[in-house]
């Protein structure tokens, strides 16, 4: 995966903008979608804020209050810096956290706990139960006829081929699975919190 995301860098804010390869393969309302999630986000209440698997930043820089961003991709920490001057940003794993016990409010998790298999999981949730007291996690909805769990082949601009693992979520299913509640969702995206 590490690799992936390094060589994904420089294209990752195409997907959420529905541009380049991903031009031609977005719902009609995919705009009005991402601003919603855009909107719920910048709604959350300030707070000493851990932004795991940040990326480029896209989704960081709508987080308020004391924000750090983590991810495991220099390349992807190098556009997130760019973009959010702000914010501090850390290199490291997002299994084995570099912070003390309750050093944030809130962990947020961005597509990156659908991302992740069983035991990684486990051990994520046990790192996020350590560091903070809430977990907010965005992902996607699960349409009618789709596979909720499932190797998905992943084409980047240079011709490359990646397969990732990718989970997709009925939100109440997620919400019982995190023991929390399900903040919002929409037809392409949720918003899950964990106390």
């Amino acid at each position: 995966m590490k690799a992936y995301y390094e060589a994904r860098a420089g294209e990752y804010d195409d997907w959420w903008l529905g541009r380049g390869l991903y031009a031609n393969n977005r719902p009609d309302d995919w705009h009005e979608e991402r601003e919603r999630l855009i909107r719920w986000i910048s709604e959350l209440q300030p707070a000493r804020t851990l932004d795991v698997a940040c990326g480029t930043g896209f989704l960081t820089r709508h987080l308020r209050g004391e924000v750090v961003g983590l991810d495991q991709s220099a390349s992807m920490l190098e556009v997130a810096s760019a973009q959010v001057p702000h914010v501090e940003f850390v290199q490291c794993d997002a299994l084995t956290l570099p912070f003390a016990d309750g050093s944030f409010d809130r962990v947020f998790a961005s597509y990156f706990y659908c991302h992740l298999e069983d035991e990684d999981r486990r051990r994520f949730l046990t790192e996020v139960r350590r560091v903070a007291r809430e977990l907010v996690v965005v992902g996607t909805v699960l349409r009618e006829g789709e596979e909720p769990t499932r190797w998905d082949e992943r084409l980047l601009k240079d011709g490359s081929r990646w397969k990732v693992f990718k989970r997709v979520f009925v939100p109440e299913e997620l919400a019982t699975e995190l023991g929390g509640r399900v903040l919002h969702a929409s037809r392409l995206f949720l918003m899950v919190a964990s106390p």
